[in-house]
């Protein structure tokens, strides 16, 4: 075992000397050292409740003959961050997860790992970990929030909360209204209720095959959850002894997999940063171009908020992610493999539920098409993404006149004030991963156009990234980046600018000799952080078309 590097032989007296001190009995030095990395903080509604999953966790290593030692890792909730500086700090907290994972895992030796996890950043920065490690772990998410309610209407966080915001400006919800939603949206613990990166990132966990089935739509605060993470804690111990490890499962066929699934489930665009991450630390090239070849033959069989009308607790009612495969089986490698030790043949074999209401059928889906978009074209000569499953079909092609803002603080000015109007194109840039630095979510600025009734009416495109919450004809992840002198930031004000989605294309019309002599003309902007990390994660960060990585060691 790896933990025989700390306790095994007289020279590790010392070392056995210090763990007995933390309460261990004799007979625990001969069992697998099992790492449970909890981020828990009373911080996160989504976190909240990990503490109950820690103790359920603990007992399964415990039953199994293993021995748990607790460890935190931190975490940022980014509606708490949001529209403010703290979201410089969401992305790059990514990161700092894996970073501190390994470095737990390797001074001290652990066998195995829990992953205690659930919102945006902390699942994709613990899966990086894990492969970066590659040692034996089980991801636990722990789980989506119910649903709000309020005079008889469902509620969720991004509706009725940002746009409501925006509704209550243009008189459409009475200060009351607004009180009233902002104490009925969000009940309590969980990761918010819609398809947002949270939600489609625990999906994502499940089918790459790194949680229990059944574990991303598991409810938070259920005895459900808490049954998974107890078999989780349970089952990591046969995966020490086994040594059946995390790169033994995340395969390329498993990322094909997880594409498709997200493609189907009409995900958070973030999905896409997060994958190619993910990707890089299994040593594993995914290319955009394979996101939109998975999206242009793959069907959405679900249609959740931001986007739709159900709720995450709807998909876990109607069968969960299993359900989900069982009905995706012809598009999907039924052969990959799961940390329960079953393939996805025989996980689905097992299914005897599906709701076609909430997860449709193949040959009847919501779009023949995934829900995400790759574009490319003279904007985005790397690609940009859009969530095209968030888009109505009158604002599948949409040709407009760019407003340029070098910042969101700026564009949200400016919206919040009226000074946006129907056929403009608002372009924020400067807030791509070096030039934000973070690359910080566009959730404000978007949720207004919505509710301020524009969402079919005007369209954003950033060099930053949005919220899973984010519906609407905008486009992010544009590459080259302004920061790096990419086409975004040759845009002026007054340029027409063309939204193609079936076609793929982000363009401006403007010649390239003209846009040579733009960049030409064209110098970088000073750090807007000129200090401590995020000054440093700027210096190293890779392009959004690249995940936003700062670790490029990919092994072969």
């Amino acid at each position: 075992m790896r933990s025989d590097n700390i306790k095994e032989g007289i020279d590790r007296t010392p070392h056995r000397s210090l763990l007995y001190a933390t309460g261990m009995a004799k007979g625990d030095m001969k069992k697998p050292f099992i790492g449970i990395a909890s981020s828990f903080t009373d911080l996160i509604p989504g976190h909240v409740g990990i503490r109950d999953l820690e103790r359920a966790a603990e007992n399964g290593v415990y039953s199994n003959g293993g021995h748990p030692f607790v460890f935190g890792i931190p975490g940022i909730c980014d509606g708490v961050a949001m529209g403010h500086r703290g979201m410089h700090y969401s992305l790059p907290s990514r990161e700092l997860i894996a970073d501190m994972i390994e470095t737990i895992a390797e001074a001290h030796s652990l066998d195995g790992l829990i992953l205690l996890t659930n919102c945006d950043k902390i699942t994709p920065g613990m899966l990086m970990a894990s492969l970066r490690l590659n040692i034996p772990a089980i991801v636990v998410t722990a789980g989506p929030m119910l649903s709000g309610h309020y005079h008889g209407n469902r509620l969720s966080f991004v509706r009725d909360t940002f746009e409501a915001v925006a509704k209550f400006r243009i008189n459409d919800i009475t200060e009351k209204e607004l009180n009233d939603l902002e104490m009925c949206a969000c009940p309590g613990q969980g990761s918010c209720q819609g398809l947002y990166t949270a939600n489609t990132m625990a999906c994502m966990t499940e089918v790459l095959g790194m949680s229990l089935p059944g574990a991303g739509t598991a409810l938070a605060g259920s005895a459900i959850k808490k049954r998974i993470a107890f078999e989780s804690g349970a089952r990591v111990v046969d995966l020490v002894k086994s040594q059946v490890l995390p790169r033994d499962i995340v395969t390329m066929d498993s990322f094909k997999n997880a594409i498709a699934v997200d493609m189907a489930l009409g995900g958070s665009s973030n999905s896409v940063l997060h994958l190619l991450a993910i990707a890089n630390e299994a040593g594993i090239k995914l290319d955009l171009k394979l996101f939109d070849e998975i999206s242009k033959n793959t069907p959405q069989l679900t249609s959740l908020r931001p986007a739709g009308e159900y709720f995450l607790e709807d998909l876990d009612f109607a069968g969960g992610i299993p359900s989900l495969l069982y009905e995706l089986k012809d598009f999907i490698n039924t052969k990959s493999i799961n940390v329960s030790g079953k393939s996805i043949a025989e996980i689905i074999s097992g299914v005897n539920y599906v709701n076609n209401e909430v997860i449709r059928k193949a040959g009847n889906p919501y779009r023949k098409e995934g829900g995400i978009a790759v574009l490319f074209g003279n904007l985005a000569p790397n690609g940009a993404i859009i969530k095209s499953s968030g888009v109505s079909p009158s604002m599948m092609n949409f040709k407009g006149t760019a407003v340029v803002f070098d910042s969101e603080e700026s564009a949200m000015e400016n919206i919040s004030k009226g000074k946006i109007k129907e056929g403009d194109v608002v372009v924020i840039r400067f807030e791509g991963p070096k030039g934000g630095p973070g690359m910080r979510e566009m959730l404000a600025p978007t949720s207004q156009i919505v509710g301020m009734g524009l969402g079919e009416k005007v369209a954003l495109i950033t060099d930053g990234r949005f919220s899973g919450g984010t519906r609407g004809p905008c486009v992010g992840h544009i590459s080259p980046e302004a920061q790096e002198g990419g086409p975004i930031a040759l845009i002026k004000n007054g340029d027409k600018i063309e939204i193609d989605i079936p076609d793929r294309k982000l363009s401006i019309d403007v010649s390239e000799a003209e846009l040579n002599e733009r960049k030409n003309q064209f110098t970088k902007k000073p750090k807007k952080i000129d200090y401590g990390y995020l000054s440093r994660y700027a210096e190293i960060v890779s392009s959004a078309d690249e995940g936003a990585i700062v670790n490029r060691n990919i092994r072969k």
